[in-house]
């Protein structure tokens, strides 16, 4: 009996040990590339305060329509900034690409916009975005404007380079790299680069023109914003 149980015992022994490393081989297999969008819920209580106010700037068509994420919300001298252009600022906290495409049509398409200037990106990628997925994301959020809104023009403010998010610095060049020739492949959508002139001589990026935070900027980094969407601005077609 023995001589039968001895080589049953071990081949069960054998089994056990190979199931052990498969599941453990499963535990360290890698994750796949980018993580899927958070919940864009959590801004809703900031997209019902713009609806809100919409019982003024709705009879506003043919606006300026800026969108995206903290970098626009905290931008609160767009009027001075660029005098004589009906604008919208309809930023909102530390916001994603994908965010602005879930709430475009309650944030940007009811105000007939004749163009939008968005920014955001660097949040996405801080929260494990791809470069890929913000520029798919940006893609999508085009094809929902042009949709309602087919003649109007749309800027990507590239991605800037904060210094408090400087190991991210890579991904941020790809991502500005692909969203840039996705622009030059699609009317009406223009790139606009905040990125080379925020940088010094040694492609670090340029601390005086950021906050405490070294996340948000003061206003001498807003003065090369304005400087770069100011001309861009200028060359759209007047209001119908």
């Amino acid at each position: 009996m023995r001589r039968f149980l001895l080589p049953l015992l071990f081949a069960l022994l054998a089994a056990c040990a190979s199931a052990q490393h498969a599941g453990s081989a499963a535990t360290q297999a890698p994750a796949p590339a980018g993580t899927a969008p958070r919940d864009s819920a959590e801004w809703a209580s900031a997209i019902r305060a713009f609806e809100e106010q919409d019982a003024r700037v709705r009879r506003m068509p043919g606006s300026v329509v800026f969108v995206g994420s903290s970098s626009i919300r905290m931008w609160t001298t767009l009027a001075d900034d660029f005098p004589g252009v009906a604008l919208i600022n309809r930023g909102y906290g530390g916001s994603r690409v994908y965010d602005s495409v879930y709430y475009a049509e309650r944030i940007v398409v009811p105000y007939q916009p004749r163009a939008v200037v968005f920014y955001a990106g660097d949040n996405d990628l801080s929260d494990g975005r791809t470069p890929r997925q913000v520029r798919d994301d940006f893609a999508a959020f085009v094809r929902k404007v042009q949709a309602a809104a087919p003649k109007a023009r749309i800027a990507f403010v590239s991605i800037k380079p904060s210094p408090s998010r400087a190991a991210l610095l890579p991904q941020v060049r790809e991502a500005n790299a692909l969203v840039r020739d996705f622009a030059r492949g699609v009317r009406n959508v223009d790139y606009l680069d905040v990125y080379t002139p925020m940088l010094d001589a040694g492609g670090a990026p340029r601390e005086e023109l950021f906050l405490a935070d070294r996340l948000h900027m003061n206003r001498a980094g807003y003065e090369i914003w304005i400087g770069v969407v100011g001309p861009w601005l200028a060359k759209l077609p007047s209001p119908a």
